[in-house]
């Protein structure tokens, strides 16, 4: 009975210390005066999210670890939509993290489907947190072509099949994606070999992008933005993000000080927030799944020079760097949410003066009501 007492006495000290510490990491709001708060309230329409299961079977999986591949490529889907909107809807597809899932960008999907988008995300069946044999950071390459099957497979949806009313417009095709599906996002956009015509706007939060020169940009003529922390201890900010506006022909960079990569993600919101620093938790998942040493040009079967890759060899490797003072991950939440929206808006918003004000608040608006966001546009 002593011990029963003892145990009930310490679950109960354990919960309120968790709840002290829940209580204490709750996000502080964006400043409720001004515009980039205003740009948080919910959209119009009621969100209806659809869970599915799609199968490629033009393409197969390869062998993984002890998984043995297979003939067909399977999706575990997430589809959010406008439920009680008019059409036709612009569609986004959102690629997850390494290790992550189809529900690593949800905050961001809920929030555009309110506002008339059609949002698709799966888990890629290499690269998630459970897939076969282990993620493999290298299936990558393969997930550009995954994109392409969800736009034919979202423009394919019946009447019947959609949980939304109307067309999707196909002038009206985006991509945005977290680290590896950053990654992913930018060869889809970009690359000569693997990039889908079909997009026409193109986000990459925190995607590694330093094996990419000026040239690999040229292949499309797409606005292109990168969203990207300065505290990130996985893709190095200096590396990736900050030579960003030197690359692109259009677009630019938002940076948010003191950000982190995990941060970036719907997980970093939950039971993670009570932990700090979400990298230290992501470093070390990361390494334990990730083959990569010092002086390997990684992913360099990609593409070579002819295609606008360049050596990165001495790229600074993941995990090498510790930030002590980083942004609440709820906080980070807010900015890249009004971000993400307000740069998609700047290119679908069906009238041109909307388009306009969307852009002018990303671009001056947004960094001058918060002192921790800057943007750079393209200087090329």
């Amino acid at each position: 009975m002593k011990i029963l007492k003892a145990a009930i006495v310490l679950a109960g000290l354990l919960g309120c210390g968790f709840g002290i510490a829940w209580a204490a990491t709750v996000p502080a709001p964006l400043p409720s005066d001004t515009v980039s708060a205003g740009r948080l309230t919910p959209g119009p329409f009621a969100v209806e999210r659809r869970e599915l299961t799609w199968v490629d079977e033009s393409r197969p999986m390869a062998s993984n670890g002890d998984f043995e591949g297979a003939a067909t490529r399977t999706f575990a889907v997430a589809l959010w939509a406008p439920g009680d909107a008019p059409g036709p809807h612009p569609l986004v597809v959102y690629s997850h993290g390494f290790m992550s899932n189809r529900h690593g960008g949800a905050y961001l999907a809920e929030h555009l489907a309110g506002h008339g988008y059609v949002v698709v995300s799966v888990d890629y069946p290499l690269t998630h947190y459970a897939a076969p044999g282990g993620p493999n950071a290298n299936d990558v390459a393969n997930q550009p072509a995954d994109v392409s099957f969800l736009i034919d497979r979202v423009l394919a949806l019946k009447a019947s099949e959609r949980p939304f009313a109307g067309e999707i417009d196909r002038d009206r095709i985006g991509l945005f994606g977290l680290s590896l599906g950053g990654l992913t996002t930018t060869l889809a956009a970009f690359d000569p070999n693997m990039r889908d015509r079909r997009v026409s706007a193109a986000i990459s939060i925190a995607g590694p992008a330093v094996f990419f020169g000026p040239r690999f940009f040229e292949h499309a003529d797409v606005p292109f933005l990168m969203i990207a922390g300065t505290a990130d201890a996985m893709v190095d900010y200096e590396a990736n993000a900050e030579p960003f506006p030197d690359l692109v022909r259009q677009g630019g960079l938002v940076t948010i000080s003191g950000a982190t990569h995990a941060g970036f993600s719907n997980m970093a919101s939950g039971l993670m927030r009570v932990l700090g620093n979400p990298d230290s938790v992501g470093c070390t998942a990361l390494m334990f799944n990730l083959d990569i040493e010092p002086g390997e040009n990684h992913f360099e079967d990609l593409g070579n020079e002819a295609s606008g890759y360049v050596d990165a060899s001495n790229m600074p490797l993941p995990c090498e760097r510790e930030f002590s003072e980083v942004m609440a991950a709820g906080h980070q939440h807010l900015i890249t949410t009004v971000a993400v929206r307000a740069f998609f808006e700047s290119q679908f918003a069906r009238d041109a003066a909307d388009r306009e004000a969307h852009a002018r608040f990303l671009t001056q608006t947004l960094p001058s009501e918060l002192e921790v966001v800057s943007y750079t546009p393209t200087r090329r």
